[in-house]
């Protein structure tokens, strides 16, 4: 019998897939992604089905959009029962785990989003999705020295350093200790806010007036995404870094996936952050090298969506190739979150590779590009 692949899902937040080389971005500094994609298939057409982080992680997580999965809202946890990638793979004789940000757990309503007290809130082991071995932590947005906890560290403990360096780091000592096969997700916040958080020495960092703009970026909101864009692609670069450092480390025989949760307006349209039904929030990198039967250098222009990745992965895992089933992405904002620059309405609709435009239920029409 042949030996299983391993197989890794490496999961970035707020990294909106036109912002690194292989699209074409003149200010990422991407080296790695890029040669991922050189050697893979860059699903260029990608997106989020839910462009705001635990929706998205729910749905990546069990293949299910909300609120079928069960989260309906910010605040909602993953529930305890819920199906995900980790059981489908245990039952295909894979050793699962996970590493970093998690943000699906149980959580108060008016505890603070952003801090330490956040960083440390400890996940409950029953409401680790069924992985095997769990080292993370909820959330925070703590993008140096994160606290950590799970398996091996029943207390959140401080780990000195920049967050994806650290959870990448711990995440290969783990994966090369093990004989295989394994399944796993690293999970990291970078490159969300705070943007203007310290990035490693030596990272490369564009002055704010040497930044290039999108056209659709009006003169009113000019100023204030030039200051984030500066420090939104030293954390780009930065976690492309890490990104290699942890790719290096594993064999040339693991099928690696590296995508994002959604992405971020950056003053497109007049808008910032993310919920927005356009392609700056809803598009995301997926960069997939190792795929069986996968023809280096591959572009496809397929919908797809993190929905996928759960079926991908099934496929993966049997050595057989995966197709896009689908001529259309459902996205959805399924709540509103009240939260500062955020979409203020639900809606929902369809995202194609030619861009069609999305039907809210208040029967607007709100273009993608």
């Amino acid at each position: 019998m042949a030996v299983k692949r391993s197989i890794l899902w490496i999961v970035t937040t707020q990294w909106r897939g036109q912002a690194w080389g292989g699209a074409g971005d003149p200010n990422a500094s991407t080296p790695v992604l890029d040669g991922l994609a050189r050697e893979g298939i860059n699903y260029r057409q990608a997106t989020t089905p839910h462009p705001f982080g635990p929706f998205a992680r729910a749905a990546m997580l069990t293949g299910v959009p909300c609120p079928a999965n069960g989260v309906r809202d910010y605040y909602d946890p993953l529930p305890a029962h819920a199906r995900t990638i980790a059981h489908a793979m245990r039952e295909q004789s894979y050793r699962t785990a996970f590493f970093g940000k998690w943000h699906l757990a149980p959580r108060e309503r008016n505890a603070p989003l952003v801090g330490e007290e956040h960083a440390r809130q400890t996940v409950p082991p029953g409401h680790r999705g069924g992985f095997d071995f769990w080292e993370g932590f909820e959330s925070g947005f703590q993008l140096n020295d994160p606290w950590l906890h799970g398996t091996r560290l029943p207390e959140p403990s401080r780990f000195h350093g920049y967050q994806s360096d650290v959870v990448m780091v711990r995440a290969g000592d783990w994966l090369t200790q093990q004989a295989g096969p394994w399944f796993a997700v690293v999970s990291v916040e970078p490159p969300h806010p705070p943007y203007d958080a310290p990035v490693p020495e030596g990272t490369p960092k564009l002055p704010p007036d040497e930044l290039q703009l999108a056209a659709n970026v009006p003169l009113e909101a000019e100023e204030r995404a030039r200051r984030e864009l500066g420090g939104y692609y030293a954390h780009i670069a930065a976690t492309d870094r890490a990104i290699g450092e942890l790719v290096a480390r594993l064999p040339d025989s693991v099928t690696i996936a590296v995508t994002s949760v959604h992405g971020d307006m950056h003053g497109s349209h007049g808008l910032f952050r993310k919920g927005w039904p356009h392609e700056e929030s809803i598009r995301v990198p997926l960069v997939v090298r190792g795929a069986p039967h996968g023809k280096a250098g591959t572009i496809s222009d397929k919908p797809v969506s993190l929905l996928d990745l759960f079926a991908m992965t099934e496929a993966w895992a049997e050595e057989s190739p995966w197709n896009c089933p689908r001529d259309r992405a459902p996205i959805s904002m399924p709540s509103v979150v009240d939260l500062p620059d955020q979409c203020d309405r639900i809606w929902s609709g369809w995202r194609s590779a030619d861009r069609k435009e999305i039907t809210l239920p208040s029967e607007e029409i709100w273009p993608v590009d």
